[in-house]
């Protein structure tokens, strides 16, 4: 039993390692994937580099090609979109249940949160991260907190999308400021405010995704049945 538990630990912890680096763009849309040097520069042996490769087909971030390899899947713009529009109907939705006294101690996390994004030195990674709490906070502060699963499980190619428009801008000052324009609005009890603000910061993704996309193709998915040419592999530390 004890084993079997390390070994499903094992597994996990790959799992996440190499999803995080998918979706942080660590590991580049187009990029191939060798379980040998995955395994490798993991301290693991390629069983759980396999099935966790396997997961991550089933969520649409790695493609598996038999015979030829595996390869971290091209941004798909459509996939981009739906997982835009069940996030869109989540956010939305769960600020027509904002309490009319919000919880004290989540408002307090709110402000902090806030005030992080705009501190001096932060990374767009450390922004990212923020902005993902700010979201969650909004669904707890509204009584559903418990829908953010289900709204990370559907967005991968989004994430990256949403990264992929932070690094191109390097800045994240204007989002950081639609969270103040949110904020405010549900703090003064203007639901149609917060919504219409939200929609638009939600949506600013839009923009960012066609820009970088009429500039560098290759990141995004055309035709889901091509098999890409296997030319080089890169380790990962």
């Amino acid at each position: 039993m004890a084993q079997s538990n390390r070994r499903g630990t094992s597994r996990r912890a790959v799992y996440t390692t190499l999803r995080r680096k998918v979706l942080t763009l660590e590991f580049p849309p187009g990029s191939a994937l060798s379980e040998n040097e995955l395994a490798a520069s993991l301290g693991v042996s390629r069983t759980p580099v396999r099935e966790s490769l396997i997961l991550l087909s089933e969520e649409g971030l790695v493609q598996v090609f038999p015979q030829v390899g595996s390869f971290v899947s091209r941004v798909d713009p459509a996939k981009v979109a739906d997982a835009q529009f069940l996030r869109e109907a989540v956010e939305l939705a769960s600020l027509e249940d904002l309490p009319a006294e919000p919880a004290p101690e989540l408002v307090a996390e709110l402000r902090h949160n806030l005030a992080e994004q705009q501190r001096p030195g932060l990374d767009l990674e450390g922004f990212f991260e923020l902005d993902e709490a700010f979201h969650q906070l909004l669904l707890r502060l509204s009584g559903h907190g418990s829908a953010w699963a289900t709204v990370v499980s559907a967005k991968g190619h989004l994430d990256r999308a949403r990264r992929l428009g932070l690094y191109d801008t390097a800045s994240s000052s204007g989002f950081a400021a639609q969270h103040v324009e949110i904020l405010d609005a549900v703090l003064a009890g203007d639901v149609a405010m917060a919504r219409a603000a939200m929609r638009a910061h939600l949506r600013a993704v839009f923009d960012d995704v066609e820009r970088i996309r009429a500039r560098s193709p290759e990141l995004f998915a055309t035709d889901s049945g091509t098999v890409p040419v296997r030319r080089n592999i890169v380790v990962w530390e």
